[in-house]
This record gives structure tokens, sequence and C-alpha cells, in this order.
């Protein structure tokens, strides 16, 4: 049976995203192992996986003690494994392991592919750090056999650039539909969640799930939520991060305390969503965010960003876009919602069957099996 690698610069990305993959081809009998940096340190993955290695890997491309001894390791790893296809996500491990590895013909290296999970060269970036990713991305096209996009945009951009590899486009890594539907919610869970959250029947809620970091925009909700018309919307921030207790204050300082709610990590995500008007991510940057796809699937209306992977989703008339940095555009779209809940639940139903029509993870992970089988037969 093929031996699989699937490799990303941190464990995390591992267990958030690719274990439905992990487990589909164990059930098939496959090899299936993984890689990342400090993978030790989370020993639920040691189940989910044949295998585990640890990587010297970095997200800080300017990290370059420890990037210099991986191109070594990546190759005593693969040449060790012997692994048929090995599939690698998040872009400094992606340049490394391609590294690691080009140059060799086709018969003696295993079958490469790389998921983009949003190039960092992209329309609403600098004119410099677009030049500079985007020729890395050109540059290392060739030494992979498959360069999965996740957005559309994103696959544009690839053949534009004349990235000469095989480009595939997927959407997304999927979302499990069944798990992530309001059937699977009790009532009195959502019921719970405005009880604690101290809303009053009139008073709308918002929510927010996302890291506490500067490229997500926090700060544009809080000056959204200070606008005209909005004094009886709350707003949920799911999630933790560093700038976390700065926007904490931040929002006492401009008399929102009463209505920002800093939730930290939960584990009622889908009761929370439910007792939400919409989904929020004001973001200058993703692929194609998590938290919109699981909100949409939830039957959640979604606001976001105009930019790469937002703008899909909100498609079809799913959600509403606002310019990114824009609060008063933001603002306009939380106003529009809180105004007219008839129109945000037919764009929570319109959301509900675009995801169990194209973004099922059964689905997604369907196109894999037919991307692999294609590799393995060349």
């Amino acid at each position: 049976m093929p031996r699989l690698l699937m490799v990303s610069t941190v464990p995390a990305t591992l267990r958030a995203f690719l274990l439905p993959f992990a487990r589909h081809y164990r059930a098939l009998g496959w090899q299936v192992e993984a890689a990342a940096r400090d993978i030790a340190a989370v020993p639920a993955l040691q189940q989910e996986f044949d295998a585990c290695h640890a990587l010297p890997l970095s997200r800080n491309p300017l990290d370059i003690p420890t990037l210099l001894k991986a191109p070594a390791a990546i190759r005593q790893l693969v040449e060790a494994g012997g692994y048929d296809i090995v599939h690698v996500h998040t872009p400094v491990a992606a340049f490394l392991l391609r590294f690691a590895l080009r140059g060799r013909p086709a018969g003696a290296r295993p079958r490469v592919v790389y998921t983009a999970h949003g190039f960092h060269f992209h329309r609403h970036g600098g004119a410099l750090a677009n030049a500079v990713f985007r020729n890395a991305e050109r540059l290392a096209a060739p030494w992979c056999d498959a360069l999965v996009t996740i957005n559309r945009e994103d696959c544009q951009a690839a053949r534009a650039a004349g990235f000469a590899t095989r480009i595939e486009y997927m959407p997304g890594i999927g979302v499990d539909t069944s798990l992530w539907s309001p059937e699977r919610v009790d009532p009195d869970a959502v019921a719970t969640v405005r009880a604690e959250l101290g809303l009053a029947p009139d008073e709308v809620l918002f929510l927010m799930v996302a890291e506490f970091n500067p490229g997500k925009r926090h700060r544009d909700v809080l000056a959204a939520l200070g606008q005209p018309g909005l004094e009886k919307v709350h707003v949920a921030f799911a999630g933790d991060g560093p700038l976390r207790p700065i926007l904490q204050d931040e929002a006492g300082a401009a008399g929102l305390a009463g209505r920002t709610h800093f939730l930290g990590f939960r584990r009622d995500i889908p009761a929370l969503m439910l007792a939400s008007r919409a989904v929020l991510l004001p973001s200058q940057r993703e692929g194609l965010p998590r938290s919109l796809l699981e909100a949409l699937s939830m039957g959640v209306p979604i606001i976001g960003a105009d930019i790469r992977g937002i703008h899909e989703l909100a498609e079809q008339g799913c959600g509403r876009l606002h310019t990114v940095g824009d609060a008063l555009d933001l603002a306009a779209a939380l106003r529009e919602l809180v105004e007219q809940p008839a129109v945000a639940a037919a764009m929570g139903a319109r959301g509900r069957a675009r995801m169990v029509r194209d973004y099922d993870e059964q689905a997604v992970i369907r196109l894999h099996d037919a991307l692999y089988a294609d590799l393995l037969k060349d």
C-alpha cells in the first residue's frame, strides 16, 4: 500500500486541518506519517499517525540557524521513509521541503504535493513583499509535482505568474457539514449562551472567531461597534492571542466594555454561532478561512473584508463584504443585518446549501483521492 507523509511547519496545522485526511488514508490501509516542529509535544497526534517525526522548522523565515538545518533533515527523513507521496502544507515548510528534494529524478523521489493555504503575495499586499513572495513561489514551483490552491484567486494568480508545475484548485480542506450542522445544536445551548452574555431579547449578537493578532484586524470591529445605530449590538470574540488584553482595555476605554465579550478559547462555537446574527472576519489576508466555512455550514451568514477567500465565500448571497480597514463600511454591513433579520436568515440558508454542495469535507477528500491516484500511476 502507498506510504504518505504529511508535513507542516507546526503540529497545530496537522491537528486542526488534516486529521480527516490521515484517518481516511489509514482506513484504506495506507501508511500515513506526519512531520512538523515539536510534534512530540502533541501526544494526541501519535495516535492519529503511524509515525510522527520532528523537523527543524520555523514560521519565521528569518530564523536562519533553525532553517539551515532543515534541508538535510528533510532529505534524511524522506530517504529513510520510502514514501510514495509527500504532501506539505504551510509556506516555510513547503519551500524548504521542495528545496531539499529538488533536482532528483522522478523515479528517485516521492511525488511532492504542496497545498498553499493562501499565498503571501496577494492584491492587498505591498509591492516589495508581493515581488519577494511571488518570485520565491515561482522558483520553487518546478520542484513539486502538484500545487493545490484553496481559493480561485490564488489559482488564477499561480497560472498568471507562470508557475511551472501542475496547478489544482480545491475548495479549501473542506468542512464536515454533518458535524457543523444547526440540527446538532440543542436550542437550550443557544439560550444558555445568550444568558451567559447577559443579552436582552432585543439585543443582537455578532461573533468573531480568530486569533488575536494584527492581521485579523479586531480593532476594525471595535471601531464599527461605536458607530450610530448599533447601540443594541454586542460582539463576542472567541479566541486568544497576544493582543487580547490590549484590545480588551481599548474596548473599555471606548465605552464598549458592556457590549464586547472576550471569551478566550471555547468549545461551544456552534452554539455561539447560532446565537449570532452573523460571523465576522475583517482580516487583511486569508486563504479560505475555516471560521467562515463553519459559520455558513451552520446556516449563519458572514460579514468579512473583501479579500481573497472571504470574497468567494460571500458569493451567491451568503454574506456581506466591506473594504479592508473601513470601519464605516463594516458598520453599514452590521446595521443592514441588524435591521433585516429575514435577509440574514436567507443568507444563512443559502450558505448552508453551498457548503453541503460544494465544500463538504468528503468531496474534498475525493479530490485528493483523484490527484494522488493520478500522480501514482505516472
